[in-house]
């Protein structure tokens, strides 16, 4: 498996190259400070101070994802952010500030970002937040990943996005996309919620595991409806996907 110095899985663009990210802040030491923390990743990094310098930026990078404040000294992030989907529609945004209210969030993700981190913040959590938010929009992938998984009559084939069983294809969301591809690496072995929220979600849901159980529940009604069960639950432990044995 090939990892950055961190330890973590070195994730890349599908095709191999470097992810490309976009931090954008008016506070430069904030600013050099997240950027690199981002190289570190391996990503290819570029930062703006301010809205115009932002749109500039992005039409040069097209970035992957944009680490975007609120608060900037010529406009608001909300108004770059729907300037920014002209430029390249499908960037994911994790909004940054110090602005925590709840209609704050509300406004954010209405405006289309796909995250929201207040400061003060651990450069840890932005780093995984990011990482969870282009695995999640089929943007990267791990160095070491193949482009097929397969257990028993259940194939997933990770470089076209396309899960199959019996030959039957089965639509699925970003993130039960990354759900199944996380049971499907470890098939026959008890996964806990834990285990999965740190996966899937890539970083702490405070306490929140029952999302584990409400996406699990989403893929029975789609992996196993009208056919011999494969996500099964162990009681107190966890879930496990297992072939189905004739």
């Amino acid at each position: 498996m090939h990892t950055i110095p961190s330890g973590r899985p070195a994730l890349t663009r599908p095709d191999g190259t470097p992810l490309r990210v976009l931090v954008v802040d008016d506070d430069p030491d904030l600013a050099e400070v997240l950027s690199g923390a981002l190289r570190y990743e391996g990503w290819q990094v570029r930062s703006a101070g301010d809205g115009a310098s932002a749109l500039t930026e992005a039409r040069e990078l097209m970035p992957d994802a944009v680490v975007l404040d609120v608060m900037l000294p010529d406009t608001d992030g909300f108004a770059v952010l729907r300037s920014l989907h002209t430029v390249k529609p499908d960037v994911c945004v994790l909004f940054l500030t110090a602005r925590d209210a709840v209609e704050d969030r509300i406004a954010g993700i209405t405006a289309g970002g796909d995250d929201y981190v207040t400061k003060p913040f651990s450069l840890e959590e932005v780093v995984a937040r990011l990482r969870g938010l282009l695995r999640r929009a089929g943007m990267a992938r791990q160095l070491d990943e193949g482009p097929r998984l397969t257990v028993g009559d259940l194939v997933m084939d990770e470089e076209a996005r396309e899960v199959t069983r019996s030959g039957e294809l089965i639509e699925l969301s970003p993130t039960e996309f990354e759900l199944l591809r996380f049971l499907m690496r470890n098939p026959r072995r008890v996964l806990s919620k834990t285990q999965i929220l740190d996966r899937v979600w890539s970083y702490d849901f405070g306490g929140r595991a029952h999302v584990v159980e409400l996406y699990i529940s989403y893929l029975r009604k789609k992996v196993d409806a009208g056919r011999e069960p494969m996500i099964h639950t162990v009681r107190g432990a966890g879930y496990v996907l297992k072939p189905v044995t004739a």
